[in-house]
């Protein structure tokens, strides 16, 4: 099973990659990923000073990271001096995508002293507000001392993704990585009346498997926008199965932090290695194969009334206590009223022993 992708001169021999943060955060942590066997290797972001980040930063729950970490802790010289230089001597030829951050201003300092160890660059728009001349002027800034492949990273709070894609594009950057955590967003301790893991404002960022849905959205409404620009996804990626939607969607490749931190340092290799079961599960011979797949878009207007597979049903009544239309009530079985039922689909999806199906319509 061929796992490779390609993309503006990269190759990579999978299409998971970590993504920027405290799992790769210096040389030991580089080297995890290399071992974890990642088809390339992402910095956590560096700037020109390190940054004062709060104690404690991290806190997970079942589907989602709250962090109120910044960027790298270490200063731009521990990075230059040391983690590069000695991932340099053990590295092989996966590509290493340095992050760094964040105005025109760090990258005019950044570049010349990253050049020696960067494949390609990632750069977090965090931090410098939403205007898309703000963003294209940084790219330009890069591209004065650098020719290599450059990711813009889009945060979620940007409101035009495509007009973000076309600024970056049309400043010579070479794709888009989506999305950045989602914030603010706040923590409160019930108990002690109290915010907690955050930032002197209040305030948290969160990712992992909560975003997935809004990452996807964003990759696809930028593939569409700018198809020449290469597209990395980020965003609640958790699976083997998340790699495929976020190709289809229209990634190049994909990166996944949040979920390691909820489930696993060892998920990275556990994702690679389930890889070829999952592209032989839908039919695909290649990754490659699924990125040149074209998405199915066709809206219907018609649905069919949902009806029970007695057999499976469990009477656990939970289809009628979400139907958000009271169609659905317990007879002797469970029943749907065709005069008030909507075919809103909720209830098939919701059921736990798929004991409601939905046929689909055909218009």
């Amino acid at each position: 099973m061929d796992l490779s992708t390609k993309f503006d001169g990269l190759f990579l021999k999978n299409p998971l990659m970590p993504a920027a943060g405290p799992l790769v955060g210096d040389f030991e942590k580089l080297l995890f990923m290399q071992e974890a066997g990642c088809g390339a290797i992402v910095t956590k972001t560096i700037s020109t000073k390190d940054a004062r980040i709060p104690k404690p930063c991290i806190y997970g729950e079942r589907d989602f990271i709250m962090n109120s970490e910044l960027w790298s802790e270490y200063n731009k010289e521990k990075w230059l001096e040391e983690f590069l230089p000695e991932f340099a001597k053990v590295r092989d030829q996966r590509p290493l995508i340095i992050s760094v951050g964040y105005t025109k201003e760090d990258m005019e300092i950044l570049i010349p002293l990253l050049e020696p160890f960067a494949d390609a660059y990632e750069v977090s728009t965090h931090y410098v507000g939403t205007d898309h001349s703000v963003i294209a002027e940084t790219v330009k800034t890069i591209r004065k001392h650098s020719k290599k492949p450059l990711y813009m990273k889009i945060s979620p709070h940007i409101p035009d993704p495509s007009g973000f894609a076309k600024a970056i594009k049309d400043a010579g950057a070479n794709g888009v990585v989506a999305v950045n955590s989602l914030g603010p967003t706040m923590k409160i301790d019930l108990k002690k009346r109290k915010i907690i893991y955050g930032n002197e404002q209040g305030f948290v960022w969160t990712s992992g498997p909560v975003i997935k849905n809004l990452a996807l959205a964003t990759v696809y409404a930028i593939k569409q926008a700018e198809p020449s620009l290469t597209v990395i996804g980020v965003g609640g990626i958790s699976s083997a199965d998340d790699v495929i939607e976020f190709l289809l969607a229209g990634a190049s490749a994909v990166q996944m932090l949040s979920s390691a931190l909820l489930k696993g340092k060892q998920l990275y290799a556990k994702i690679i290695e389930d890889l070829p079961k999952a592209l032989l599960k839908y039919g695909f011979k290649s990754i490659e194969e699924v990125i040149q797949t074209q998405l199915i878009n066709k809206v219907k207007y018609k649905a069919n009334v949902p009806y029970l597979i007695p057999e499976k049903c469990i009477r656990c009544m939970l289809c009628v206590k979400i139907c958000p239309y009271f169609a659905i009530e317990m007879k002797d079985v469970i029943t749907f009223d065709a005069t008030k039922c909507f075919a809103c689909g909720l209830c098939p999806v919701k059921c736990p022993t798929g004991a409601i199906v939905m046929l689909e319509d055909e218009e």
